[in-house]
């Protein structure tokens, strides 16, 4: 989906301030908001909360269980930020089980996201949309419109993912939203290497379980090539 949206600055979207960006699993931060995150660590700085362990991709094999595959995962995620820009001190590890966000301690989730949203001055909150189909993104952004209440000068955007592949119609469901696309070409780049360091989901680690997720070709090219999409959220 190449959109034909208002084009904005990568400062714009920041506020001229330290952003915080929430992925559902380890990949998201760089498939969705990866160049603006290499914007982001060049200036005002950002940080990245993963809100899941990404252990339940390839729950078939024996090689890889969930534990030892979300300790890989989670080494991905540093190369992937270090990539774009930022050092492995720019993530937090919440770790909760992948596929499973939704039964966990939400209020000691959002406390989580405050506290690291107080201490970095945080203007501007980046969450995946709720029109995602997978319930780790549904389940994150119900928790980020908690940040933003418990919060009340926050500013809350959402940036699809799943979404933005598998629903043609995406941009009119969100139309009343005024979404807006950011141009990548300048992180292209470092956007690029930092989706290759999800190494996991692109097929190269796991060798086990063919069933097991991968990520389409299709997809990589399209999110490393295309503008990022975001909206404000309601």
């Amino acid at each position: 989906m190449t959109p034909d949206l208002p084009r904005v600055s990568a400062e714009s979207l920041t506020g001229g301030a330290p952003i915080v960006v929430l992925a559902p699993h380890p990949d998201d931060e760089s498939l969705g908001c990866g160049a603006l995150l290499a914007h982001a660590f060049d200036n005002h700085g950002a940080h990245v909360i993963c809100m899941t362990d990404g252990g339940g991709s390839h729950p078939g094999s024996t090689d890889w269980p969930a534990d030892r595959l979300a300790a890989m995962r989670w080494q991905e995620l540093s190369h992937a930020i270090v990539r774009l820009g930022g050092m492995p001190t720019d993530m937090t590890w919440l770790g909760h089980p992948d596929g499973w966000l939704g039964l966990q301690d939400a209020d000691r989730i959002v406390a989580d996201i405050v506290a690291v949203c107080h201490d970095r001055g945080v203007q501007h909150l980046f969450a995946p949309a709720p029109e995602d189909h997978h319930e780790d993104h549904r389940t994150t952004a119900c928790i980020a419109q908690r940040v933003a209440l418990a919060m009340p000068d926050l500013t809350l955007f959402s940036y699809p993912v799943w979404s933005r592949w598998d629903d043609p119609d995406l941009l009119d469901h969100v139309a009343d939203r005024h979404p807006v696309a950011l141009e990548s070409a300048a992180w292209r780049a470092r956007k690029v290497l930092a989706i290759a360091a999800h190494r996991t989901q692109r097929g190269l680690v796991v060798d086990d379980d063919p069933a097991g997720f991968r990520l389409p070709q299709a997809f990589i090219d399209a999110f490393a090539t295309e503008p990022e999409i975001f909206w404000r959220a309601a």
